[in-house]
């Protein structure tokens, strides 16, 4: 299996090559779908926001059987989302997680707007999503950032990535055990919308 650091420098290559608009090509081919038919080994366990704007194979320039990825409205951690962290790392012992969130996202937006605007016409459902991000915006919003909405939204992005981050080093008895053998690196980071870039700036090694 790939060490975490090679899994993490393979993912910014990618990166550099999908803001490039260099395509590999032949990761999708027929002959890959044949080998995967028996099995799988993913490099790397993506953590994602589920904005049809950012699919992590094509903004890591990534192909079939390379990642392992799971989507979900503002990238939280919730149960399942653990759980399927859990299932990739053992299963496949898959060493790194990213987690992906990205500039101008719609459930930091939603959250901002409903603690500025308190709503009851939401659905459990969304307001289950909007309370596991809240935590990240509320701090946020007794600052001077409250004024300036793109500041805030920027800001918020990035502290619900990093608290998704370390839900997931925290949150599980089995990831912490795997990080503490160094079996496992989870890190966060944001891809921008504007220019495709993929900033990996929470957890990083030194």
């Amino acid at each position: 299996m790939i060490r975490a650091l090679k899994a993490l420098a393979r993912l910014q290559a990618g990166n550099q090559r999908f803001v490039a608009d260099i395509r590999a090509g032949a990761a999708a081919s027929q002959h890959r779908r044949t080998e995967l038919v028996s099995g799988q080994k993913p490099f790397a366990i993506i953590l994602g926001c589920s904005d049809s704007r950012v699919p992590a194979e094509l903004v890591f320039e990534q192909g079939l059987g390379d990642l392992f990825v799971i989507r979900v409205a503002g990238n939280i951690v919730a149960p399942s989302q653990v759980g399927s962290v859990e299932f990739a790392a053992e299963r496949f012992g898959t060493r790194l997680v990213v987690v992906l969130g990205h500039s101008k996202c719609g459930a930091i937006c939603a959250t901002i707007d409903e603690l500025e605007r308190p709503s009851d016409s939401r659905s459990p459902n969304l307001r289950s999503i909007v309370d596991r991000v809240r935590p990240s915006v509320e701090s946020l919003l007794e600052t001077d950032m409250r004024d300036d909405r793109d500041t805030l939204i920027h800001h918020a992005v990035r502290a619900n990535i990093r608290a998704s981050a370390a839900h997931l080093r925290h949150g599980s008895e089995i990831l912490e055990q795997l990080i503490a053998r160094d079996a496992l690196l989870v890190v966060g980071a944001e891809y921008s919308l504007e220019t495709g870039v993929v900033d990996f700036f929470d957890g990083m090694p030194d």
